[in-house]
């Protein structure tokens, strides 16, 4: 398949074009910068330009990727930039998509924010209701029901991947809110202190790039009935704060006792009171989570470790 990825140049885009690739499919790389890498095509420029759109989809397409975003807290202190980003830009991509190909699948990276917080204690399902707060949260859950329309209509072949907290990404400033659960990564790998914004005991959805990666790739060929609403939540993994610094540093050969915590109530709030998650309909699909917080952890520090390498 011809697939384009945009946002190919971030954290999440980066791993799955390399899947991509590796799965067979000619991919088109979309970003504003771009890193040396193989591809059948890369293309450097802001998405919100359309001649830069038309240049991307000349060669037609077979699928999209929608990675792209202004995430939560960027959103929240520049509305009109994450407007511009989220909800034009994807809906710009998607009636390209509609043009360019035979009714191509399209696949978006929704967001757990979708469903807001606090979220009800005794878990979430694929029948809770979205209720998102942040603004971030409300341009995904916007873009779902868009991309489920468009389906409907019969332009393109949508489906929606709910991702969780993915780890463990790079030190960078990112806009996330939820930065804390890579940089506790971080830190325990270079043998330095790391003071948790959540508490101990805070529960949180994880999953590693990887996993992610194999997701999207494996999105393209799900068999099986797909959801009206085109809409899944991936498996992740519910991980105690205290549990995941205490493998990180087991695999890292980190004191424990390196972590404190000083809970952040609006952090704790949004991202460290996850009730347990029911993700069957992604399961029925085939999708799964990394399967234990040891193998989370491992591929999230041989993530950062590779990525070490490269420099």
């Amino acid at each position: 398949m011809r697939v384009i990825v945009t946002g190919a140049g971030g954290f999440v885009g980066r791993h799955t074009c390399k899947a991509l690739i590796a799965s067979g499919h000619d991919v088109v790389r979309l970003d504003r910068a771009l890193m040396p890498a193989p591809a059948s095509e890369s293309i450097e420029g802001d998405l919100c330009d359309p001649a830069i759109v038309t240049r991307a989809f000349a060669g037609g397409c077979d699928a999209v990727v929608r990675l792209a975003t202004v995430p939560g807290g960027a959103a929240e202190l520049d509305p009109l930039s994450a407007w511009r980003t989220n909800v034009d830009t994807s809906m710009l991509l998607t009636e390209a998509a509609a043009r360019a190909g035979t009714c191509p699948k399209f696949l978006f990276a929704s967001s757990i924010a979708v469903f807001g917080a606090p979220l009800p204690p005794e878990g979430v399902d694929d029948d809770t209701p979205l209720a998102p707060r942040l603004l971030y949260g409300a341009h995904k859950a916007m873009i779902e029901s868009w991309i489920a329309t468009l389906t409907r209509r019969g332009e393109i072949d949508g489906l929606s991947l709910r991702l969780p907290g993915i780890v463990a990404r790079p030190i960078a400033p990112s806009g996330m809110k939820s930065a804390f659960m890579s940089d506790i990564f971080h830190a325990l790998r270079g043998g330095m202190p790391f003071v948790s914004p959540v508490s101990a005991e805070a529960t949180m959805w994880l999953m590693s790039v990887d996993a992610a990666a194999k997701a999207f790739v494996h999105a393209l060929a799900a068999a099986g009935p797909l959801p009206g609403d085109r809409a899944v939540t991936l498996p992740a993994l519910r991980v105690r704060m205290d549990e995941l610094a205490t493998e990180i540093a087991r695999q890292s050969n980190a004191r424990t006792g390196l972590v404190s915590y000083e809970p952040d109530a609006a952090l704790e709030t949004a991202f460290g009171a996850l009730p347990p998650l029911n993700a069957s309909r992604a399961t029925d699909l085939g999708f799964h989570h990394d399967g234990s917080t040891e193998r989370l952890v491992a591929s999230a520090l041989a993530t950062i470790a590779r990525t070490e390498g490269q420099k």
